[in-house]
């Protein structure tokens, strides 16, 4: 069996939505001192949909691949729907993950949560602050919770 699967090594070798957006309504960074990724993703966002969703990732094929399919997942939806978005749904859109690398997909995730942070500050938009990561920290958590 294969440690990765064909979408994940699709993702690595063709990664879409790879850059970053002039002017965006919204840009999120994470990063993981543990593993050593850092995961930034821009949103434009017209009438609450995010019409553009673009990543620069530093790191292994996993979080490149996560952050690929995030990007995907998020284009053309509306920002509520972004902030569901959750691991899991990455992890599984991508087919799996190993278990020690599930955290990749938990910075996409966060990236995602911190850029639309990002578009409610610059607009003004008020938000319950419980609905989003508080930064830098260790995801080990998370990468319990889904084995």
């Amino acid at each position: 069996m294969a440690l990765y699967s064909e979408k994940v090594m699709d993702h690595f070798k063709n990664p879409r939505n790879v850059g970053e957006i002039e002017n965006p309504s919204g840009v999120g960074q994470v990063g993981n001192a543990k593993c050593g990724d850092i995961m930034k993703i821009y949103l434009q966002v017209e009438n609450n949909i995010i019409v553009d969703a673009k990543f620069e990732t530093f790191g292994c094929g996993s979080a490149i691949a996560s952050s690929s399919m995030a990007t995907e997942m998020i284009r053309g939806r509306t920002v509520e729907e972004a902030l569901a978005l959750t691991n899991r749904d990455v992890v599984t859109a991508l087919d799996g993950l190993p278990n020690h690398k599930i955290h990749c997909s938990v910075l996409a995730e966060e990236a995602i949560k911190t850029a639309v942070k990002d578009y409610y500050d610059k607009n003004n938009i008020p938000y319950d602050p419980a609905m989003f990561p508080e930064g830098d920290h260790d995801h080990e958590e998370e990468h319990i919770r889904m084995v």
